[in-house]
């Protein structure tokens, strides 16, 4: 790698880690504000605010390196054109290709970093903020086992065994304790459903009490069952595609498929993941034709509007092609890819008419 190759890969990668550190700012500057209005909900205060965004920081830096790449690449870049730099460099013979390709070397770096944090800090740290949040709203004690959910109120045990996707449950066990921390009372019940101000509807419900000397036993169809546990308590136990690395979201899918159960939403899930970091590469195209062709002469203001709108526009392409494959049925791998080959192939098309 020669000085100039490396003079460009350094400057493009600062630019690039600086702008996610302003976007991670001022993404967590709003995030902030609308937790806020959660504040004394529960136990949820000032620190457990705090760790939440702390916690979620790393999927929101993954999420964020693509256009961080395509901000950074119109700074440095851009004021290197601005500075003749990169007149400089094609007067001395080095070509649009050349300078392109330091671009993308760059973008190598960038991968790397992001690959790291998005499949080995991200997806537990997200678990651990979910947890976090959803327990101190609800002040519940969640425990996650192989026998299901487990969740303290009060004197009661809850074991949850299955979570629907309607966010109703099944197999349900209560074990309630009395003042000696002796069991009292088991309750058993194949399903249950939220009807909403702290009140459950269960049905199919077998109730044991326990006395000294006998244990009495009842069945019921229906009963209510008041509890100060919230349903949003129980999404921590849903599996959520932002707390899976890519080998988990595998595993899951397959799973999925097995029992003949419908996979698309964590398809779409797993090749937008695993596209993303190539994504980083497609925005360093896109910035190309503004920092070496026609975007001489224009100030940091008119790159930072040209950077929001190229980034705001794709994210809204690639939301709309990922409902509309979930809507239509159609290869999760499709809809994942299109956007983002459809820009590449603008911004090639648009580096050939400038040569």
């Amino acid at each position: 790698m020669n000085v100039l190759t490396l003079y460009i890969v350094r400057e493009v990668t600062k630019g690039s880690l600086l702008a996610i550190l302003l976007l991670l700012t001022l993404f967590n500057l709003f995030t902030f504000s609308d937790e806020l209005k959660d504040l004394g909900h529960g136990h949820y205060g000032l620190k457990q605010i705090l760790w939440y965004l702390a916690l979620t920081s790393p999927r929101v830096f993954f999420d964020l390196v693509p256009s961080a790449a395509l901000l950074g690449s119109l700074f440095v870049v851009g004021a290197m054109a601005n500075n003749r730099e990169i007149v400089a460099m094609r007067a001395a013979g080095l070509s649009i290709g050349w300078i392109i390709r330091s671009i993308m070397l760059a973008g190598l770096v960038l991968v790397a970093i992001a690959v790291g944090v998005g499949e080995f800090v991200a997806p537990a740290s997200e678990r651990a903020a979910q947890i976090l949040k959803t327990t101190a709203q609800n002040n519940g004690v969640v425990l996650r086992s192989q026998y299901g959910m487990w969740l303290r109120e009060g004197n009661r045990f809850i074991n949850v065994r299955q979570i629907m996707d309607d966010g109703s449950l099944g197999d349900i066990r209560i074990y309630e304790i009395d003042e000696r921390r002796k069991l009292s009372q088991v309750t058993q019940a194949g399903h249950g459903r939220f009807l909403g101000n702290k009140l459950w509807q269960l049905s199919d419900v077998e109730q044991s009490f326990m006395a000294p000397e006998r244990v009495n036993a009842e069945s019921k169809a229906d009963m209510p069952w008041q509890s100060s546990i919230d349903s949003d308590l129980l999404k921590v136990a849903v599996v959520n595609s932002d707390n899976l690395s890519l080998f988990d979201l595998y595993n899951y899918i397959n799973f999925l498929k097995t029992n003949n159960q419908k996979s698309q939403q964590y398809e779409l899930a797993f090749w937008s993941r695993l596209i993303n970091p190539l994504v980083t590469f497609v925005m360093l195209m896109v910035s190309a034709p503004f920092v070496i062709g026609i975007g001489r002469g224009i100030g940091t203001g008119g790159r930072i509007l040209m950077g929001v709108l190229i980034g705001m526009s794709f994210n809204i392409l690639d939301r709309i092609a990922g409902h509309m494959g979930l809507v239509y049925d159609i290869n999760p791998m499709l809809m994942a890819m299109a956007p983002s080959t459809l820009v590449f192939c603008l911004a090639v098309f648009a580096v050939w008419r400038m040569s």
